[in-house]
């Protein structure tokens, strides 16, 4: 869908008005909602395509759009990444085990804005070292958000969150970065999860965006597997990952993807 609200940055950043923070509201609300609504299912013995197609039910429920179904011929309304997969995990049969941690990542169209989000979950018992790759991810990604205000530029953003995972000698994945959307589901800016502080385009009020740090036990190199998704760590390393969809403010970050029921950590 061509986006034509607001005005363009220099550096090709749409500056969206007022208004238009409801509809991002709404999206994310609702990709948010479905979040929590999974979460019994998240259990061993279930299948990750299983849990997909309640998610597709529920996008249909709500009357609203899965951005990825169709998106560059993915078929799935759900990325469920497993363990040492990074991102874009196919749902498939694989059955989830106890102890396993996976990210679920849902992206929804309502009234021609998207809502994208994700977040980790544990099947069963949380082990002690997956346990605190969470919390670190987790953590990186609110001090992301705490730095994306106006003023302050893209790299304050990733220098917060690589300062804040390296001391806790844990890695950065460089190979993806959040990204820019609103009435388009991937936009500029790119937006990386490590940097120098005051390298990159400044933030303004109305700029949308997600941060989505993708941390790892081990080395921070991936690779994408045969299928051309699926992306994992390379020393089969433990990897998680959050994301929140933001819009600049006068005086920081709205998150637009909260959880309503307050559970976007899994050890709720």
């Amino acid at each position: 869908m061509d986006d034509t609200r607001g005005r363009l940055t220099r550096d090709g950043i749409r500056i969206y008005e007022d208004a238009d923070f409801a509809g991002m509201h709404k999206a994310g609300r609702l990709a948010a909602q479905i979040l929590d609504d999974i979460i019994p299912m998240i259990e061993p013995g279930r299948t990750t395509e299983e849990i997909d197609a309640e998610i597709t039910r529920m996008v249909e429920a709500a009357g609203a759009v899965s951005a990825t179904i169709g998106y560059k011929g993915y078929q799935h309304a759900s990325c469920i990444s497993v363990n040492h997969v990074v991102c874009h995990g196919i749902p498939a049969a694989k059955v989830l085990k106890d102890g396993d941690i996976l990210n679920v990542d849902v992206t929804v169209i309502v009234d021609g804005w998207y809502g994208d989000t994700s977040r980790m979950y544990v099947a069963g018992n949380l082990s002690r070292k997956a346990e605190r790759l969470i919390q670190v991810t987790h953590d990186a990604l609110m001090k992301g958000i705490e730095a994306a205000k106006p003023g302050n530029t893209f790299g304050d953003i990733g220098n917060a969150i690589q300062a804040y995972v390296e001391a806790n000698r844990m890695s950065v994945v460089r190979d993806f970065c959040g990204h820019g959307l609103g009435r388009v589901f991937h936009a500029p800016p790119n937006v990386l999860h490590y940097g120098r502080a005051g390298t990159g385009p400044v933030l303004e009020e109305g700029m949308f965006f997600t941060i989505e740090p993708m941390v790892n036990l081990g080395r921070p190199e991936t690779k994408v597997l045969a299928d051309d998704w699926t992306a994992v760590t390379r020393d089969k390393s433990l990897s998680a990952q959050f994301e929140h969809s933001v819009g600049i403010t006068a005086d920081g970050a709205d998150i637009f993807t909260l959880s309503p029921a307050g559970k976007f950590h899994p050890t709720y």
